[in-house]
C-alpha cells in the first residue's frame, strides 16, 4: 500500500508542477504588465517626494520605433495640434530649450521617417507639434510618442493620447529635477 501511495503523490506532485507552469504562462503578460506599471506607479511616487511643486508627468513605454536625431520641425502633417508647456517638478517653472523628439504611426499604420519631428520649447517652455490624426493599430490607441530631455532633468518617455475626434490637444510635460 505505501508503494501506491508514493506513486499516488508523485503523480499528484506533478500534476501540481503542470498546473502551476501552466497558470504562469496563461497569466505571465498580465502579470509582466502589473509590474511595468507598478514600476512606474513607483517612479511616480518617488518623484512626489522630491516635487514641491508639480507631480511629474508618467512615463510611458519607448515602443519599438525609436529612432533618434528625428529631424527639427514642428509639423509632419495636417488635422491635428498638440501643444503644451515644460516644466520642472521642483517648482513648476518652464523649462526652456527641452529637445521633445516625437514619432507616430502615418495614417496606414507605418512608422516611418516622414512622420518623426523634434520640437524645441520655447523660453516660455511653451511646444507646438503638428501632425495627421493619430491612427489607432494592432489594438492600440491612437497615441503619439515622445521623448524629453534638457539640461539638469531626467530624461522623461512617455506618450500623449489624443481624444477621439479631436483636432487638437494639450499636454504639458513635467521633468523631474535632477542634480548633476
Amino acid at each position: 500500500m505505501k508503494m501506491k501511495d508514493n506513486i499516488f503523490s508523485q503523480q499528484k506532485l506533478a500534476e501540481m508542477k503542470f498546473l502551476i507552469i501552466f497558470l504562469f504562462l496563461l497569466f505571465s503578460p498580465v502579470l509582466f504588465s502589473k509590474f511595468i506599471l507598478a514600476e512606474n506607479s513607483y517612479m511616480v511616487a518617488q518623484s512626489k517626494k522630491i516635487s514641491i511643486g508639480c507631480t511629474p508627468t508618467p512615463p510611458d513605454a519607448l515602443g519599438p520605433f525609436y529612432k533618434p536625431k528625428a529631424p527639427i520641425r514642428n509639423s509632419v502633417g495636417k488635422g491635428y495640434e498638440l501643444r503644451g508647456r515644460v516644466m520642472s517638478s521642483r517648482d513648476c517653472s518652464p523649462i526652456p530649450q527641452a529637445r521633445i523628439e516625437l514619432w507616430m504611426a502615418g495614417p496606414d499604420g507605418e512608422y516611418k521617417d516622414a512622420y518623426r519631428a523634434t520640437v524645441i520649447s520655447d523660453e516660455s517652455g511653451e511646444y507646438r507639434f503638428e501632425s495627421h490624426i493619430a491612427p489607432s493599430y494592432l489594438n492600440r490607441p491612437p497615441h503619439i510618442h515622445m521623448r524629453i530631455a534638457a539640461d539638469g532633468f531626467k530624461t522623461l518617455i512617455t506618450q500623449h493620447y489624443p481624444e477621439s475626434g479631436s483636432s487638437s490637444g494639450e499636454f504639458d510635460l513635467v521633468l523631474i529635477y535632477h542634480r548633476k
